[in-house]
């Protein structure tokens, strides 16, 4: 369903991400991870339409869409959240919500009031009923991520696009979070849900599959477990064993 062919974007002289190919099927669940700076971000922001790539193709569903700006790419089924919460802050819980189905795959489809009873029943389903008409700039920073998780479903996504959406969470939060969102996205025949996270709980317990990059490149693509396990990647998250 999505493809991407050797991505490079570069900042100035730095190559933030170096020549990534991947492929994403209908229905996998995928872990994007990596230390800091390895570009996961970035490459979610090539993904979603906010950065351009100088060299590569990015394609959804056979389209090429790699100079589509987030607009387009929005109504095609790419939804997002961010590593920050960015909620509209004097608008509710629900207003923020409804806004994900105004401008998803349902954009010119359904109006205001369609909007707010499908952000209803999205407030439900991640447990913000009693925050509902509250102002989003007044909640905590874990109902912010709920508000932004459930504006996201509520664009009606082939494609979520997470990224840390459960950093800052308790370990038992992080275990509903991702019960919750595997079941949602089952539901609602979403057909992919990509994480950045550096949390391997989470990975581990949603990814089928774990793509891990180092210095803007890919360097694993593989099983979860088995990618974990890879002596490449053990060596990038805690370092070569001195010689001995």
């Amino acid at each position: 369903m999505l493809r991407l062919e050797n991505v490079t974007k570069r900042f100035g002289g730095l190559i933030a991400v170096n020549q990534v190919s991947l492929e994403i099927s209908q229905g996998e669940f995928v872990g994007i991870v990596g230390p800091n700076g390895s570009g996961k971000t970035t490459l979610f922001n090539i993904i979603s339409g906010v950065y351009f790539p100088e060299e590569g193709r990015v394609l959804f569903e056979d389209t090429d869409i790699t100079r589509f700006p987030p607009y387009k790419r929005a109504p095609l089924g790419i939804g997002r959240t961010f590593q920050i919460p960015r909620p509209f802050s004097s608008a509710t819980v629900r207003e923020n919500v409804a806004v994900g189905a105004m401008f998803g795959t349902l954009r010119h489809k359904v109006g205001v009031d369609e909007s707010m009873e499908i952000a209803d029943e999205i407030i439900k389903q991640v447990g913000l009923e009693e925050h509902r008409d509250k102002q989003a700039g007044g909640l905590t920073p874990v109902e912010k991520k709920l508000t932004e998780i459930g504006r996201a479903l509520a664009m009606k996504p082939k494609l979520i696009l997470m990224d840390e959406a459960m950093s800052g969470m308790h370990p038992n939060d992080i275990d509903q979070m991702v019960a919750l969102i595997k079941r949602i996205a089952k539901e609602q025949n979403i057909a992919m849900v990509a994480m950045v996270e550096h949390i391997m709980r989470a990975v581990v317990g949603m990814a089928e599959k774990v793509i891990v990059l180092y210095q803007g490149a890919k360097i694993v693509d593989a099983p979860t477990r088995e990618a974990l396990q890879d002596p490449k990647v053990v060596e990038v998250y805690l370092g070569r064993p001195k010689e001995t």
